[in-house]
């Protein structure tokens, strides 16, 4: 395959995956807005979404106070943003325009009109549509972004691809899954007297909802204890956006495209990965916890960002002879 076509295919998949998941945290924070005990702050609710995206300083620069308004259009409208919605969504259409004859119809027809609907949201109500309609908008975005990963998984030949699609969406959920859980953990973390009280479940459940896991996480354990959340978000397997699943689904694309047998490496990116993939698979819950749950998200999403920076460079950079 060409590097053109994978890195088109594999930046296609990721950037829906991204446009889905910053939908799932601005919807969920709507949602838990309404049930916060009023001394809370604009600020503190908010701010904590843009530090997941990664760009705060570039949200600082621009638009200065995180209220709810400010932040809803620099992850949502703001086509500046390369991570908004708006950007990921025609970022992706873009690379799946320059690559049509190896996607189905079927994808391309939906990731068109996905991209048209938010383009027509965003130049709606004086360009403000999502900040007018919120709830709305954000679950048509979510409810689009699952139906395009079932699209591509039941009309696209599962080759070569196919595994570029599946290895950009892993690696992607992988990192939005640890920085969602750092969000809570970290910035969210209530004073010592609040640990444990219909407060703290609250935000925890939150955190559930914004991976789509509350409903399987309460039939798995029950009663919600930050242990369990992260056993679940980040150890268990079975769970499709837990970091563990998404690293072992990627792990299993990148060498289906290569060809090498699993448990080895012939590239910086199986490597990486691999190395990634088998830490995390022989850690325990207590362990993360005791050690620093910010530490530990940390340095995953560091080491993810290696294996992204891993990957173009086995399969995407000019090679020079």
């Amino acid at each position: 395959m060409l590097s053109r076509v994978a890195e088109s295919v594999y930046w296609m998949s990721r950037l829906v995956e991204r446009a889905e998941n910053v939908a799932r945290f601005i919807g969920v924070n709507l949602n838990l807005s309404l049930d916060l005990p009023g001394s809370s702050g604009e600020g503190e609710q908010w701010h904590p979404l843009v530090v997941t995206s990664g760009d705060d300083d570039a949200f600082s620069q621009r638009f200065g106070v995180p209220t709810r308004r400010n932040v809803i259009r620099f992850l949502a409208l703001d086509a500046e943003n390369p991570n908004s919605v708006r950007s990921c969504l025609a970022t992706a259409r873009e690379n799946a325009r320059t690559v049509r004859e190896c996607i189905s119809e079927e994808m391309w027809e939906h990731l068109n009109q996905f991209h048209l609907m938010v383009a027509e949201a965003c130049e709606s109500r004086n360009g403000e549509g999502p900040v007018h309609e919120p709830q709305e908008f954000f679950e048509k975005v979510r409810q689009a972004g699952q139906q395009f990963l079932g699209v591509t998984d039941a009309t696209m030949t599962h080759g070569e691809a196919w595994q570029f699609c599946r290895l950009g969406r892993s690696i992607e959920r992988a990192d939005k899954t640890t920085r969602i859980l750092d969000v809570k953990y970290y910035l969210l973390l209530p004073e010592p007297e609040d640990v444990g009280t219909p407060f703290d479940s609250l935000q925890w459940a939150a955190l559930l909802r914004s991976a789509g896991a509350l409903q399987m996480y309460r039939q798995k354990h029950g009663r919600i204890t930050p242990r369990d959340v992260v056993d679940f978000l980040v150890l268990d397997l079975q769970f499709p956006r837990s970091v563990l699943s998404c690293l072992a689904q990627a792990d299993g694309a990148l060498h289906a495209i290569t060809g090498t047998p699993s448990g080895t490496f012939a590239s910086a990116a199986e490597q990486r990965l691999g190395k990634l993939h088998a830490g995390l698979a022989f850690t325990r819950a207590d362990e993360i916890v005791a050690g620093g749950m910010h530490e530990f998200l940390d340095s995953t999403q560091r080491q993810l960002n290696q294996t992204g920076d891993a990957v173009f460079e086995t399969f995407f950079a000019p090679q020079i002879s």
